[in-house]
């Protein structure tokens, strides 16, 4: 199957470049209300399934036993930017577990947003694992494992207990089979699994609305989901992509971005879920199909469907403020 042209970049008069991509939009009871491309391929979530990922720290029951609130659930699902205020929460919530940064397993690098860069460059000599965008999930899965007694050491490989307590959620929430044979190395050195994309869409439906889930992972799941839609910014950061689709809808848009363009999101009060994958990874298509397809189910002439209808129709500037083209979905992704 060849997947359909969803987003499209101009210059001048010209389209310059186009991605094709992968959409699925289910219900809350995981029944498809639309399909774009083939969306039984199997895709590497990456990071857009941290929320996922974080369910054991809340089911249990480490979160409440060191006291967590919204802000430390927020950036145990997150891809954050790396700064002062995400190094400082992941660091306590490293020490609640008598632990620090050197038990992390992530590894170090710099910020990829820019200003947070320059600040980094003038204040550090070099970044550390704190810095790593994926810190606050790491800080949660060693706390996870303080409190379940399972040695922290290794927390990173498949066959650490806790990689094993996350596949059999990510089974139960997706329907899928994960095991060696679809497994890979993220980029932060945990499993990550091919799942087809319509069943990581059933997973987030589920994690949306509670159908299908026993009282305490559906507990854990809304815990986790108005976590991140209450604090945005530990999901991701000072004016990232993720941040900004939560924030223009306050409580009512869960998104969560993952590498190689891939983008998971929630419309918990319509009890729908969208996941997608940008076919040849790029980041600014994925994110001008997820804004384009969220915008399809907020009423027309609303600020909720106006913004989103700009975040994924968008000028694009050069160095000199001149407009050079633009950044735009195609009439396929809302067919």
């Amino acid at each position: 199957m060849t997947n359909p042209v969803l987003v499209e970049v101009t210059r001048g008069n010209r389209v310059e470049s186009r991605h094709r991509g992968i959409a699925v939009v289910v219900d809350g009871d995981g029944k498809v209300m639309q399909s774009l491309g083939d969306v039984d391929a199997a895709v590497f979530p990456r990071s857009a399934c941290k929320a996922m990922q974080a369910l054991p720290l809340v089911e249990s029951g480490a979160a409440n036993a060191f006291g967590f609130g919204a802000s430390e659930l927020a950036i145990a699902c997150a891809s954050h930017s790396g700064e002062d205020a995400h190094v400082e929460l992941a660091a306590s919530m490293l020490a609640r577990a008598g632990q620090n940064e050197s038990v992390l397993e992530c590894g170090a690098h710099w910020s990829s947003e820019s200003e947070v860069l320059i600040h980094q460059a003038r204040s550090l000599d070099k970044p550390s694992a704190l810095h790593n965008n994926c810190s606050g999930k790491h800080s949660g899965f060693v706390c996870a494992c303080c409190h379940l007694g399972y040695d922290p050491k290794g927390y990173t490989t498949y066959d650490h207990p806790l990689q094993r307590d996350i596949r059999g959620v990510m089974e139960s929430l997706t329907g899928a089979a994960l095991g060696e044979d679809n497994c890979g190395t993220d980029g932060c050195s945990i499993p990550t699994y091919a799942i087809p994309l319509v069943a990581l869409a059933r997973g987030f439906a589920k994690m949306g609305t509670g159908n299908g889930l026993e009282p305490l992972r559906a507990g854990a799941a809304r815990q986790l989901i108005e976590a991140c839609m209450a604090e945005p910014f530990y999901v991701a950061g000072t004016d990232r992509f993720c941040t900004r689709l939560m924030t223009l809808s306050p409580g009512k848009i869960f998104a969560k971005t993952g590498a190689e363009g891939v983008f998971c999101a929630i419309l918990p009060e319509k009890g729908i879920s969208i996941a997608l994958k940008c076919e040849d990874g790029t980041t600014r298509a994925a994110e001008a199909m997820i804004a384009g397809l969220l915008s399809a189910h907020f009423e027309a002439g609303t600020p909720e469907r106006e913004a989103l209808t700009a975040m994924a129709h968008h000028r694009m500037h050069n160095w000199n403020g001149i407009h050079v083209g633009d950044v735009r979905v195609t009439d396929a992704l809302f067919a």
